[in-house]
């Protein structure tokens, strides 16, 4: 029998749920309890099911979301998230099927992109999707990192940390977390849920470890970041403490915050290891310390993918620190946001336009568009791959001035 793909009803939540555990390997068991809080805060509409007779074998959703780009702008994606296809019907084109539908609209919404967070790297290219973020994550030997035995938890360059709870937290940490959105390109946005979900109010789905909370405040009594982090309770043979403190969030929009809030975490007696979290690949954290080698890379990861489904939208919506000009042919065989563009862009503001009679500079999937136009990626690195191609001697080059950033984009959130 074929298999049918469509937006499931309420009524059809609870199994579409349990294919969804199926599909992530988690125990087979739906609650109603489960069911009401996921049910709240779904769109139906965008949450697809593939129905085999009356069983659910794939899960797809969207969401809608804010994501920051370059030089403070943002652009509204479709947020793809919670994909799964059932171990019996693997290499079916279910997912196929799936994203053809869910892109479809939201070209036709008008999202200038859709998101996702790979679960694995080689999936998700092929339906036009780039890695426009990495992430990686430190464990740091405090014993090892040279640092004073004499620090004291308060900032060496002024301003003051002082401890909270996750009340202040959500009152304080929307304001700084769109800030950041300010200074760095791939930042998604926090829904009020997520802010509750995050400091441990309402269901959760996995038993709940209340961290400590620390908040970083300028001179001027400015809140200019804050840390959220747990630690747990180790000895060795000897009766001393062996402590690990895992940054949980840690949110910096000033590097004066950001100094301070790692320092602070590094200095915490019984500590003797802390891990980073993931963390732009940027992060000053590891030449904070004397010694930078104490700071051991665990994990450099792929983080936030992007689809651009609007190449005028994408590209007119960030800053350039230059002036130049580039046109750019890109391949998509989806059909959704292929063709030749011709991009004019200075400092005070850019031009993107459809062209047909412009000589093309570079060539390449619409894939690589979405790796480039959030600062990450560099042109010419990607032309010495063969994923670009060069038409016009020196425009990789070109491209690089025009899109590499200063910061690395830095998407904190998993969704």
């Amino acid at each position: 029998m074929s298999v049918d793909v469509r937006a499931v009803t309420e009524s059809d939540f609870p199994g579409w749920l349990l294919a969804l555990k199926t599909g992530f390997l988690r125990p087979p068991r739906v609650t109603d309890e489960l069911v009401a809080d996921r049910l709240a805060n779904v769109d139906l509409p965008r949450t697809q099911g593939a129905f085999d007779r009356d069983r659910i074998v794939a899960t797809f959703r969207s969401f809608r979301q804010e994501v920051s780009t370059v030089g403070g702008g943002s652009l509204t994606a479709d947020a793809v998230t919670q994909v799964t296809v059932s171990p019996t019907h693997r290499r079916q084109g279910l997912l196929s099927r799936m994203m053809a539908t869910d892109l479809t609209a939201a070209k036709e919404r008008g999202d200038a992109i859709a998101t996702l967070i790979a679960a694995e790297y080689p999936i998700y290219g092929r339906y036009g999707f780039g890695p426009a973020s990495w992430t990686t994550e430190w464990s740091v030997d405090v014993r090892r990192a040279g640092l004073d035995p004499r620090r004291t938890g308060r900032p060496e360059g002024g301003g003051r940390i002082d401890l909270a709870d996750g009340e202040e937290i959500r009152k304080i940490g929307p304001e700084v977390y769109r800030r950041l959105a300010g200074v760095r390109a791939g930042v998604t946005d926090r829904t009020t849920r997520g802010w509750e979900k995050g400091t441990g109010l309402g269901y959760q789905l996995d038993p709940w470890t209340e961290p400590f909370y620390a908040v970083y405040r300028s001179d001027s009594g400015e809140v200019e970041g804050y840390v959220a982090y747990t630690a747990d309770d180790k000895w060795d043979d000897a009766k001393q403490p062996v402590n690990t403190a895992s940054v949980r969030d840690l949110i910096a929009v000033t590097p004066a915050a950001e100094r301070a809030l790692w320092q602070y975490v590094c200095s915490i007696d019984w500590i003797t290891t802390v891990r980073s979290g993931y963390r732009a690949p940027d992060e000053m954290l590891p030449l904070l310390l004397p010694d930078p080698r104490a700071a051991k890379t665990l994990t450099y990861v792929d983080m936030l993918w992007v689809r651009v489904l609007d190449v005028v939208k994408v590209l007119e919506s960030r800053t350039y620190p230059v002036e130049g000009s580039l046109v750019l042919d890109l391949r998509d065989t989806a059909g959704l946001s292929g063709g030749r563009y011709r991009l004019d862009a200075s400092p005070a503001g850019a031009s993107c336009v459809r062209t047909t009679s412009d000589s093309v500079d570079l060539a390449f999937d619409i894939a690589e568009l979405g790796t480039l136009a959030f600062g990450d990626e560099s042109a010419v690195r990607l032309a010495r791959l063969g994923r670009v191609d060069e038409i016009t001697p020196g425009a990789a080059a070109r491209a690089d001035l025009l899109f590499r950033t200063p910061l690395r984009p830095f998407s904190p959130d998993i969704f």
